[in-house]
């Protein structure tokens, strides 16, 4: 392959398609390249099919909150049911999200993609490609793990895939994934175990505002063990054993499954940057604050990839790929604007936040804080409370 192009988007989630069809309508020559099912990690393996298992768990906690108050009977998951009506909504997007590309004018590309110069990427199998720009948008994979049995551990993208539930079951890592999954685990009728090596869980939301949504999830008959570091995951009579140090001493669970929600890191390991002069910290990369590379103008990064400061989370992506496209487009130097994005742990009930902290609002001055606790109100009943702080 010999093309020049004047765009090569490196990953076809949400952020990669809207800059490919963005500058492709403006009359470039774009390709897009993934070694992945077009679509990316939310609409296939992370928020979409996510929501679609909670609202299952969603209903058997209604159900229960009107259990003898009009409702009556046993309500439970089907498991392998509720996974197809998930199957039903995932399995087309990636024909869908392609034919959307050659609509636009867009060459949809198949393979992984390294670079071998500052302006050619490979890819394998199918020769190089010289670019003018290329944008850079391959998201994010699970963190690695180094204790002895890490590879025992399952990821978010199989957890999503299980066609049948197991009865015991550990998350590790005290964050988004882990909780979220628990809530879904729970009411489908699973035993679950949080281990968090930390003493704080869901440390991007209001400490006293975690604390009601620990509460709800003891409720919920999830159990959730913190200072709890994790040393190793071994096998056991064909299910795991999770050996963990808690302050001096040692303790294990067995569980049948045992899933790792210690958080994601880019993925651009095998990007092999350096033959392009790209530069990365943080684990991603490296950007100035318009999404462009320091190191080699052609190149621009966005979302999970990016080493920017916007929150990993699919609404930062899809405007940091418009805002990377157009900077392309009209050699311009715009800044993406991170204020007031919103972040949501779609647990039962939702925990959200907009803005500050309260600890951050804290540090600029008087602040003025308002709590509403709502969670009596049936209306409201999906509410832990309502806070503003000014």
């Amino acid at each position: 392959m010999t093309d020049t192009l004047d765009l090569i988007v490196i990953g076809a989630g949400l952020a990669g398609i809207i800059a490919a069809k963005k500058c492709s309508n403006a009359g470039w020559s774009v390709a897009i390249v993934d070694e992945l099912p077009y679509g990316g990690t939310c609409a296939l393996r992370g928020c979409d099919p996510k929501k679609m298992l909670r609202a299952g768990a969603e209903a058997i906690e209604a159900a229960r909150r009107l259990s003898g108050k009009g409702i009556t009977g046993e309500t439970r998951i089907d498991w392998p049911a509720l996974m197809k009506q998930k199957e039903s909504f995932t399995d087309p997007v990636p024909e869908s999200m392609e034919r959307g590309l050659k609509e636009a004018g867009v060459r949809p590309l198949h393979g992984r993609a390294r670079f071998t110069a500052e302006d050619r990427i490979e890819i394998e199998g199918q020769g190089e490609i010289a670019l003018r720009h290329a944008l850079i948008a391959t998201g994010a994979k699970p963190r690695p793990l180094k204790f002895p049995g890490a590879e025992r551990l399952i990821d978010s993208t199989d957890f999503l895939n299980l066609a049948e539930l197991p009865h015991r079951i550990v998350f590790v890592g005290g964050g988004c994934i882990s909780f979220e999954f628990a809530h879904i685990a729970a009411r489908a009728g699973a035993r679950v175990t949080i281990l968090d090596r930390g003493a704080r869980q869901l440390k991007m939301f209001d400490p006293d505002l975690v604390d009601m949504l620990l509460d709800r999830s003891r409720a919920a008959g999830i159990e959730i063990i913190d200072k709890a570091a994790v040393e190793r995951v071994e096998d056991a009579d064909g299910a795991y054993r999770a050996v963990y140090r808690k302050a001096d001493a040692t303790d294990a669970m067995e569980a049948d499954l045992v899933v790792h929600g210690v958080g994601r890191v880019p993925s651009i390991d095998h990007l092999e940057l350096g033959a392009a002069g790209i530069e990365t910290e943080q684990g991603g990369v490296k950007v100035m604050p318009w999404l462009q590379s320091p190191s080699n103008s052609r190149i621009f990064a966005a979302g999970d990839a990016a080493a920017s400061p916007g929150k990993p989370l699919t609404p930062v992506a899809v405007f940091e790929g418009k805002i990377a496209a157009s900077n392309m487009l009209k050699d311009k130097r715009v800044e993406p604007d991170y204020t007031g994005v919103p972040s949501v742990v779609f647990t039962i009930p939702e925990l959200a936040r907009v803005g500050m902290l309260e600890e951050e609002a804290r540090e600029t001055g008087d602040v003025e804080v308002n709590f509403t606790d709502t969670s009596g109100w049936f209306s409201q009943s999906r509410l832990i409370c309502l806070r503003r702080t000014t």
